[in-house]
C-alpha cells in the first residue's frame, strides 16, 4: 500500500485515485501519520457486507454440535448476606 503525503494527494488526485483503482488502497499522511485510505468503491462495497448471520457463524464453530454440561456444581454455593 502506497503512502500519500496529504499534499501529494491533493496535488495529484487523478493519479491517487488511479492508483487505488489498479493497485488497491492508498494510505494519505499527515505529518507522517496515516488519516485516511482510498479504496476503490468495488473494494469499499465488499469490505461492507456482512460476512454471514450470527447463526451461520456459530453453525461453522469448530464447536457446533458439541454437548455442552451446563449444570451447577452445588459445591461452589455460597451463602448471600440480606
Amino acid at each position: 500500500m502506497k503512502r500519500w503525503q496529504l499534499q501529494e494527494a491533493k496535488n495529484h488526485f487523478s493519479e491517487l485515485v488511479d492508483e487505488a483503482l489498479l493497485k488497491g488502497p492508498q494510505t494519505v499522511t499527515r505529518h507522517g501519520t496515516p488519516v485516511v485510505v482510498v479504496v476503490s468503491i468495488a473494494e469499499f462495497r465488499r469490505r461492507r457486507e456482512p460476512k454471514g448471520s450470527l447463526v451461520d457463524f456459530f453453525r461453522r464453530s469448530p464447536l457446533a454440535g458439541v454437548t455442552l454440561d451446563l449444570s451447577r456444581d452445588e459445591q461452589w454455593d455460597r451463602d448471600l448476606e440480606p
